[in-house]
């Protein structure tokens, strides 16, 4: 047990100076930090008006990480500006949880947006709630970047058909 608590306290200081250029070896040891894994297990197609468990299960290596920061981004398709950020509480072993409702018929996206031990992370999942209307579903064009407030104009001006009809 002690042994695990000394890497707890030992990683994150081999790994601070390097975060900016992950793959670039600055360490003198010669080894290299190993990936966070994050899985996602919320399902992918869930109820509307119930309360979903969105789940993240973050390890590294064989070990599950407790002390990561695990923030849930929720938006509907094509809305990520509207979208939602949710805290997630560490439940046990590296599993980390949030609570969301669906409350109607949609295709939605979620990251898991994972900081741990100078890494970070951020799967994501498509889930999609009752029994949307595909034909109505907008085009997500978001990127896998944390600025959900750019638009992307630049795309807009390539395919202006089918929107709104």
């Amino acid at each position: 047990m002690k042994k695990w608590l000394l890497s707890l306290v030992a990683v994150p200081m081999i790994l601070t100076g390097c975060n900016d250029e992950p793959e670039v070896d600055t360490m003198d040891s010669g080894v290299m930090p190993q990936e966070i894994v994050v899985e996602i297990q919320t399902p992918e197609e869930v109820a509307v008006n119930e309360e979903i468990d969105l789940v993240a299960y973050v390890t590294q290596g064989e070990e599950a990480v407790d002390d990561a920061s695990v923030q849930f981004e929720v938006w509907e398709s094509g809305l990520r500006d509207e979208g939602h950020m949710i805290d997630g509480q560490l439940d046990k072993d590296g599993v980390y949880k949030a609570t969301f409702t669906f409350d109607h018929d949609g295709v939605y996206y979620m990251f898991a947006h994972t900081t741990a031990r100078s890494l970070h992370v951020m799967p994501k999942q498509q889930i999609i709630a009752g029994n949307p209307d595909m034909s109505k579903v907008l085009e997500d064009k978001s990127d896998n970047s944390m600025n959900h407030g750019d638009h992307g104009e630049d795309e807009e001006d390539e395919d202006n058909h089918g929107h709104g009809h």
